[in-house]
């Protein structure tokens, strides 16, 4: 990396040199590869729509191959010319060279828990006997593959800590294939799974529960439709043939059916949705291992649009949490014996504000609920009497409360925008939390920067949160770069999260705007479905109407302003620069869902049906239609600088979304501003390793920069 040169470092008073008047990358027009287009229509009720790219859809065939080289060429070729990309990445290597571990959690005698070193691929599992033992290496991902791209896909340890099932996902992709080791000897044993997606390892005795689905056809593995989701119980030292089916539903090939067990391996628990049909909620079936249950029984038996989830059990009773009747979120005490809704007793109401999450340890029900976007931690009898709210450190987000029911103590872990994720553990006994662990990260000062939660009104007038982080002494003049984020989508709320390498856009005098948008659980089921569905537009709305408020506030203008959003969110950040190209200057799109037409034809796609409605259905298609990021591409128009990037291994989100989508603003582009797409190897939905996460960071900050004219520097300081 270059060093700032010290007349600089006398002239500046902050260690920001924005280039206001310099000519960004996207100054000179680009000669695109050249993308054939077919006649190919469609017609939907009564409606004939081209989709003139659904070549790109033949992920095997050699004309896409050629496609995505060409593409990449032209990508990396404008990267490479970035005269600071080297020194974006060297600064993001630096700032994500810290140790980072998960809570440590028990099964018999032993703790587990992960830990990064720093620049590892993968994080490595420990174990340690007892809470002051010395860490062990259990499982090493890092030995998984040569290039460090197979992640640890799932683990799961026997109550008695005697085996550790565990799965592997290769290059990012959400198949799995799963293995058993015995956790005393670390001896591998012969056990082999195949063809697992969206699955527990759910314990119960010497075997556990899985799910799969039958294998796809050969070369279409990653993007085939997945259907007939199975349930089988593994016995540990047989071969996968041996497995036993104890559950397929071949009358509703889309459901998926997820098996968990409670913590004494009692009770198996299996979950069973059908997004596909657009409910939203699913059924809810359990065996109890005590009573010898052979056949599942239904605590809910219909799927619906009401959610239902296991907490744990308390004897023979089943606590659940669920929406019903509570669009906040409840828990209930179900009882085997009667199972009637009119006998389930409420063990916690619903509250006024959202139930974030459940669980249980030490005797004792823990409860997190949202307020404003931030957690409450609260802790009860298990009968529901409120015992104390655990004290946290500062307004963010909490996680992981919960353990064996024998626990004196359990862990929980804290975090947001200037907190970086620290461990603390609560001693059930004296209803204190004591700091465990907490991450040091080279160059980052807390003090330094500043996280604010504002309000604003959307176009109909909803009130929404929207979180702003940035360097002390931000001057409201209009010229700030400014990143906003969004996702709004799927009931997952968008939480406080620390980001060790988002510091280096903060550093650069960047503003990181994170907009609560409807569609999310921010507050609760309601919250949700007024971004579903037919409402979906009032998600872009929303997100529109953040970046209005920027503007407004002179927190920033249009010409330095940068929208990102991933997956739901890529979706989110097309559709806004189609209805709204004169509102952002760059826009990052990841793996998003950008043909609304059709997305529900590919892998599991089909599961977001729920969310989004489906063109199968005639308002739901007019909707959709109305906003599909592929289908609103308008040509002649002077669209953002756009940067898109998906990878070869995303079989959740297939990269014909993002090749769909690019072929088409390419060809619409009437500006100068560039449109590039990132076809990324070996990964999936997200980075499958460290290092393909920081190269991708890089490149995406680094566009971010010279398209909005900002020329990095560090102090000497920040380096170390």
């Amino acid at each position: 990396m270059n060093r700032i040169i010290n007349r600089m470092k006398r002239l500046a008073a902050f260690a920001l040199f924005v280039c206001v008047l310099c000519p960004a990358a996207g100054a000179q027009k680009l000669e695109y590869p050249a993308t054939k287009k077919v006649e190919q229509f469609d017609t939907y009720f009564g409606v004939r729509v081209a989709d003139p790219y659904r070549w790109l859809e033949d992920e095997s065939s050699p004309e896409t191959a050629r496609w995505v080289e060409e593409q990449n060429r032209l990508t990396f070729s404008y990267l490479d010319k970035i005269p600071y990309r080297a020194q974006v990445k060297d600064r993001l290597t630096k700032l994500f060279n810290y140790a980072r571990y998960t809570a440590p959690y028990r099964r018999g005698d032993y703790y587990f828990f992960t830990k990064n070193d720093g620049l590892q691929n993968q994080p490595v599992v420990y174990v340690q006997k007892g809470i002051d033992g010395a860490p062990e290496v259990l499982l090493d991902p890092n030995k998984f593959s040569a290039e460090g791209t197979t992640q640890l896909g799932a683990l799961s340890i026997s109550r008695d800590a005697k085996y550790a099932a565990y799965c592997k996902a290769s290059g990012g992709s959400d198949w799995r294939d799963c293995y058993v080791l015995e956790v005393a000897t670390r001896k591998q044993l012969a056990d082999e799974l195949h063809w697992v997606k969206v699955s527990g390892l759910a314990w119960a005795g010497e075997g556990f529960y899985y799910s799969r689905y039958d294998a796809p056809e050969k070369g279409k593995e990653l993007t085939s439709k997945n259907e007939n989701h199975k349930v089988y119980f593994h016995k540990v030292g047989t071969p996968q043939s041996a497995d036993e089916l104890v559950y397929s539903d071949p009358a509703h090939a889309q459901r998926f059916h997820i098996v968990s067990s409670t913590d004494d391996e009692r009770f198996v628990v299996m979950n069973v949705s059908d997004r596909g049909t657009g409910k939203k909620g699913n059924a809810l079936f359990y065996l109890d291992r005590k009573a010898g249950d052979k056949t599942w029984k239904p605590v809910v038996a219909e799927i619906g649009d009401d959610s239902f989830g296991v907490v744990d059990n308390v004897g023979d009773k089943l606590l659940v949490e669920t929406d019903h009747n509570a669009p906040n979120g409840r828990v209930f005490l179900f009882d085997p014996k009667q199972p009637s809704e009119k006998d389930w007793k409420d063990v916690l109401p619903e509250k006024p504000e959202p139930l974030e999450g459940t669980g249980t340890g030490g005797g004792k029900l823990f409860a997190t609920y949202l307020k404003d976007v931030t957690t409450r931690a609260y802790v009860y009898s298990l009968d529901g009497k409120l015992e104390n709210e655990v004290q946290l450190p500062a307004l963010g987000i909490a996680g992981g409360l919960g353990g064996q029911k024998d626990d004196r103590f359990v862990f929980y872990t804290f975090s947001s925008f200037n907190f970086p994720p620290s461990i603390y553990r609560y001693d059930i006994a004296t209803r204190k939390s004591t700091l465990f662990r907490a991450p040091e990260i080279p160059g980052f000062r807390p003090a330094d920067y500043e996280v604010k939660q504002v309000f604003y009104n959307s176009k109909d007038g909803t009130r929404v949160p929207m979180f702003l982080v940035y360097k002390k002494g931000l001057k409201l003049d209009g010229r700030n770069p400014t990143l906003l984020y969004g996702y709004g989508g799927f009931n997952i709320s968008t939480t406080p999260s620390f980001s060790a390498l988002r510091l280096a856009l903060l550093e650069q005098g960047f503003v990181y705007a994170s907009a609560n948008m409807r569609g999310g659980g921010e507050y609760g089921e309601k919250w949700h479905e007024a971004g579903m569905k037919l409402k979906k537009q009032n998600v872009f709305d929303d997100f529109i109407g953040a970046a209005e408020w920027l503007i407004a506030n002179k927190y920033t203008s249009p010409e330095r302003l940068a929208i990102h959003g991933v997956s739901n969110g890529g979706l989110l950040v097309g559709a806004v620069a189609n209805q709204r190209p004169d509102l952002f200057k760059v826009v990052i799109q990841q793996a998003g869902v950008m043909d609304m037409l059709r997305f529900h034809k590919f892998t599991i796609g089909w599961n977001w049906i729920a969310d989004y409605g489906s063109s199968d259905n005639e308002a739901e298609f007019k909707a959709l239609y109305a906003y599909s990021p592929v289908h609103n591409v308008k040509p002649g128009t002077n669209y953002p600088a756009t940067l898109i990037t998906t990878a070869d291994h995303d079989d959740r989100v297939v990269p014909a979304h993002s090749f769909k989508y690019a072929a088409a603003l390419q060809a619409a582009q009437a500006g100068d501003n560039p449109v590039l797409i990132r076809i990324d190897t070996r990964s999936g939905h997200g980075a499958s390793s460290t290092t393909k996460a920081i190269e991708q960071n890089a490149d995406i900050y680094s566009f971010l920069m010279y398209n909005l004219g900002v020329t990095p520097t560090w102090e000497e300081s920040s380096r170390q």
